[in-house]
């Protein structure tokens, strides 16, 4: 099984007509993360605070359908978080939002995760707002001293990091719990880091996604490897990252045969990385050409 734990939150996002209109949909970029592993076959367990109002029982309405455990779900009072997307003409989004006094940010530690985890992933908006930052920060930290399979996916939202120093102090603190780390180019820059000194810190593996220009992994051993993205018609990017979390996770914990496996404390065992990283290209550009946060099913991948 692979937990994945972080917010669960309503994308409000921009729809033509009518004009100023705002959808609402499910998103966080972990609960995206937990729903793309639960439509590509995976098991997987979320673990969150989810709102007890009416955005929360359809957040998790949509994890159930998807085949997601939500054993590890707490429930709370408060309003769920709301971000508004702004989308560029490329179909990239920037991010508002409104997370006073939300449920997802007062997540409490659980005493243990169920037998039979083989991976943890993190990330997003539940490692900046406290107090539930420090109670995932544990999670992480215990999880990979028992030996699993971590990701880390910063995807980096500035308007919610009040001190950006701070925070890539803190970013640096999590890598030698990190098995793998994931991000994006703009989370990169904006982390001003480079990927030698991250892979020194601790992580087995850096994988880099470069919208268009595809993705890149780093590892360890010195290996680098880069696939292309698939040229599609894209709706919007909302998502994509997600879905490459899911599907790394996916192949890395065993979801196929030959191409991974919990190897070392806190990283994946051998790797075929070019199979891993076409297959998350290839689940990746699906979202993109739907509205919002929409990953594939299995199906939709298998060939």
């Amino acid at each position: 099984m692979i937990v994945v734990g972080g917010e669960a939150l309503i994308d409000l996002v921009p729809v033509a007509e009518p004009p100023g209109a705002l959808l609402p949909r499910p998103g966080g970029g972990p609960y995206n993360t937990a729903l793309a592993l639960g439509r590509l076959g995976a098991r997987v367990s979320f673990c969150s605070r989810v709102s007890a109002d009416g955005f929360g029982a359809s957040l998790l309405a949509g994890l159930r359908a998807a085949g997601v455990d939500l054993s590890l779900v707490q429930r709370g009072p408060e309003p769920t978080t709301l971000a508004v997307p702004s989308l560029a003409p490329d179909g990239s989004a920037a991010y508002g939002f409104y997370v006073e006094g939300t449920a997802d940010r007062l997540f409490r530690l659980p005493a243990a995760l169920p037998a039979g985890v083989r991976a943890l992933a993190l990330g997003t908006c539940s490692l900046v707002l406290e107090p539930g930052a420090s109670a995932y920060e544990a999670l992480l930290r215990r999880e990979s001293g028992r030996g699993l399979l971590t990701l880390l996916d910063p995807n980096i939202r500035p308007a919610l990091i009040s001190d950006p120093a701070a925070y890539r102090a803190r970013f640096l603190s999590w890598l030698p719990y990190v098995g793998v780390l994931k991000l994006s180019e703009e989370d990169a820059a904006w982390l001003g880091g480079r990927v030698g000194d991250w892979l020194a810190a601790g992580p087995s593996a850096v994988v880099l996604t470069r919208g268009a220009g595809g993705l890149t992994v780093w590892t360890r051993e010195g290996e680098e490897h880069s696939v292309p993205a698939l040229p599609v018609a894209v709706a919007d990017t909302i998502g994509a990252g997600d879905t490459v979390n899911a599907a790394l996770l996916h192949r890395l914990s065993g979801g196929a045969a030959g191409t991974g496996g919990a190897g070392g404390p806190g990283g994946p065992g051998p790797v075929d990385w070019p199979e891993v990283l076409s297959y998350a290209a290839r689940a990746a550009a699906l979202t993109c050409t739907r509205a919002g946060a929409e990953p594939p099913y299995a199906a939709e991948l298998s060939g």
